[in-house]
């Protein structure tokens, strides 16, 4: 990697902004930019064409959106090719191009194929200048300005954040005091069934203040879209689009949903636009009430906004809908000016519509297609980065678009454009560019101020963290605020709350967490504590009442041979009688079950929907290392037809694959994959044993055995992994999948151990 510094065009109001340390209007925190419609707020003096030579580049792979603050761009973005591929996220000097720090982030046990990284970018908050990053893995990162680390919570393990092939991110956004990320999460009890949904957490601490599921379940896919935010109703709220084809309506503050509006059969990624009191979205799969393929849409959006009862949105009745368009694009999201919204569909053709009539203005052929970029607009022009690797300068029209330049890069542009003081950045699958664009002066329009409500009347307590994990002999401290009806805080400590055990009346497992409250208001975990998981109620001295729920889950050794659940669940398909997987495992509800198999109660893998077929649980808490893992396994099927099995040791997955005869041992499995051969016969049961160790240096071996459970363990490893790299710590769990649901896998006494 390198950068190559050119002078560049700067103005005296640009220096001035540079030197003052605050965030200003024209400082790109986020990847929609000031307005969250991808339309900055400077305009230039004399400004002319962009010299083709940029400024300076850095040579990296991006397909995101770069962010600026305080003098500073921000990048996320990957390095390497195969096994050592990486990502990154990189501070630079944004004049200069100067590597002020860079961190590396690993990938593991992720979906994503085809190097598809970097899809969203980094968000800074103005207040506490930390920057907010959620990675392919999903590592949800904050870090100071000056690279220092402030936390990192492994989402996929402590949350059950899924990944998907298309490994679409996207971004967080700040509101107040908090930060807030939306993907699909498949976490415990009765959010264990997978679900689009936005978890909250407080932007200084990491905390989880709220989650919120305004869907349906189950999604059909993944969704990157990113919430845009506006006070309506005398609330803070924010739209989006999500995983199960809907636009949909949440109170920023609490996660109360509002309203949801289903548009199309599959997700829906790009992010919408607010325009005059509508809201304007765009999807490019069929839609739901109609055969055609895609469509942009125009909703009025409701004066009044009223809490949904249930746990999902309220449906908005179709007659909201104003206009809309047949158009098509998978990703790209429209950006709005004026009563003008231009879009550019996945054929790469750029359209003009009216934002107020719905009425095409104008189209523009600029390429054959297009995938994930969508173009940015300044001072009267748009500038369209294309899959080709082609930046396009339009100015628009009423009648037409005039192509200003065309400007031929290295790569794929598959991001969005951002611009600061004056310098346009892009990114490609083989580079970052900073173009500076000529002007002898800068005006920056004022941002709008955001209006928040004051408080009201104190109706609930919100507690902060909203959901623990405990493990034996732990303790969590809480902070109790007051809240009004629409989320606002009213006061920020309060005092002499009484703490019961809380089963909701919806709940379909009746179960507690073993764990008290101690005179100081600590939920203590006591060292004998069982894995268990439940809630707790807490009411204040004026009847004001909230709950937080919360896990406590064994140190090791940890044991679990099925037998102590009752199997009392009807199955009518299969005419059994099962339970629910163990309440406070990650991602197990309704992809696995405890089921009867010739006389033991084993753990299967269900056949629920296709969208799982391929399933990860996790077992233990994320910060376990240096640990060893045997299980008993078996997978039903022929000598034709089999399924895989196996065990997560440390973010490395130790898998038999049933058809394949082999044994193999991956993270990503691009990243790592190395095999044995090991054939597994159907209706046999197996038992695996893994291993792995990490080295002082970083180094790391994994190591692993299986054997027909009738005979004795054999001495030697079945196979040995060695990684100049090791993951050095990470959840236990088991993994299934089961091709087409056809045949069934299994699993039985479960043991985890600290290495000897």
């Amino acid at each position: 990697m390198h950068h190559r510094p050119r002078p560049s065009f700067g103005c005296l109001f640009a220096a001035t902004l540079a030197l003052t340390g605050i965030s200003q209007a024209n400082d790109w925190t986020n990847w929609r930019g000031p307005l969250q419609n991808g339309v900055s707020l400077e305009h230039y003096t004399d400004a002319g064409k962009i010299d083709e030579k940029p400024a300076w580049t850095y040579d990296v792979h991006a397909r995101g959106t770069a962010t600026v603050f305080d003098g500073k761009v921000i990048l996320w973005s990957y390095k390497g090719e195969t096994t050592d591929l990486i990502e990154l996220i990189t501070c630079m000097d944004a004049k200069t191009g100067k590597k002020l720090w860079e961190h590396e982030m690993p990938d593991y046990l992720s979906d994503s194929i085809y190097n598809r990284y970097s899809i969203g970018a980094p968000t800074v908050d103005p207040e506490t200048k930390r920057i907010y990053l959620v990675s392919n893995a999903g590592l949800f990162y904050c870090w100071e300005l000056d690279g220092t680390k402030v936390f990192e919570i492994p989402m996929m393990e402590d949350l059950g954040r899924m990944t998907f092939p298309n490994a679409r991110v996207g971004s967080p956004v700040i509101e107040g005091d908090l930060v807030i990320t939306h993907f699909i999460y498949s976490n415990w009890g009765a959010d264990g069934p997978a679900a689009d949904r936005a978890y909250a957490f407080d932007k200084k601490t990491g905390e989880l203040v709220w989650w919120s599921r305004p869907g349906v379940v189950p999604p059909v896919d993944s969704s990157f879209s990113t919430p845009v935010l506006e006070t309506r109703d005398g609330k803070r709220v924010m739209y989006y689009a999500t995983g199960c084809g809907h636009l949909v309506c949440v109170n920023a503050r609490n996660g109360a949903p509002y309203w949801k509006m289903p548009i199309s059969k599959n997700g829906v990624n790009a992010s919408v636009v607010i325009h005059n009191g509508t809201l304007i979205a765009i999807h490019g799969d069929e839609n739901i009430d109609n055969s055609e393929k895609g469509r942009m849409l125009c909703i009025k959006l409701p004066e009044k906004l009223t809490e949904a009862e249930g746990p999902e949105s309220t449906v908005l009745d179709p007659e909201v809908e104003v206009w809309r368009q047949p158009l098509s694009a998978t990703s790209s999201s429209p950006v709005a000016v004026g009563d003008v919204v231009y879009q550019l569909d996945d054929g790469a053709t750029l359209y003009a519509i009216n934002s107020t009539t719905g009425v095409e203005m104008w189209k523009k052929k600029l390429s054959n297609a297009n995938l994930h970029s969508s173009p940015l607009y300044v001072d009267g022009l748009l500038y369209i980065p294309l899959m080709e690797g082609k930046l396009v300068v339009l100015k628009p029209g009423e009648k037409d678009g005039e192509i200003v330049q065309e400007i031929k890069l290295d790569g794929s542009c598959l991001g969005a454009p951002s611009v600061c003081d004056g310098m346009l950045y892009v990114t490609t699958t083989n580079h970052f560019y900073a173009f500076p664009i000529p002007n002898k002066g800068i005006k920056v329009d004022e941002a709008p101020k955001v209006e928040v409500p004051a408080a009201g009347k104190a109706v609930a307590l919100q507690i902060v963290p909203a959901e623990t994990l405990l493990m034996t002999g732990d303790k969590q401290a809480f902070r109790i605020r007051s809240v009004d009806a629409n989320g606002f805080v009213v006061a920020r400590d309060i005092q002499g709350v009484k703490w019961e055990s809380f089963i909701p009346p919806t709940a379909k497992v009746k179960a507690t967490m073993d764990a008290k409250f101690n005179d100081k208001g600590e939920l203590t975990a006591a060292a004998d504590a069982k894995s268990s998981a439940g809630a707790f109620k807490a009411t204040a001295p004026d009847g004001l009442t909230g709950t937080i729920r919360g896990r406590t889950l064994r140190n090791l050794p940890i044991k679990e041979d099925f037998e102590k659940y009752d199997l009392t669940v009807d199955q009518p398909d299969e005419k059994i009688k099962f339970s629910y997987p163990p309440l406070p495992w990650i991602g197990a509800r309704f992809k696995f079950d405890v089921r009867e198999l010739n006389g033991n109660k084993v753990f299967a893998k269900t056949f629920d929907r296709l969208l799982f077929q391929r399933a990860t649980v996790f077992v233990g808490a994320s910060h376990l290392s240096n640990y060893t893992m045997q299980a008993d396994v078996m997978t039903d099927g022929s000598a034709r037809s089999k399924s895989d099995i196996g065990l997560v040791n440390q973010r490395y997955l130790i898998c038999l694959r049933g058809n394949a005869g082999k044994m193999e041992v991956s993270s990503n499995l691009e990243r790592l994959k190395q095999e044995a051969p090991f054939k597994m016969i159907a209706n046999t049961w197996y038992t695996l044993k893994t291993r792995v160790d990490v080295a002082k240096d970083g180094s790391g071996v994994i190591r692993a055995k299986a054997w027909d459970k009738a005979q004795p363990e054999p001495e030697a490893w079945t196979i040995e992994v060695k990684v100049p790299h090791a993951h050095p710590n990470g959840s236990p769990g088991i993994f299934g999948f089961t091709p087409l649901n056809q045949k069934r896998v299994y699993l039985d006494n479960l043991s985890i151990t600290s290495n000897k």
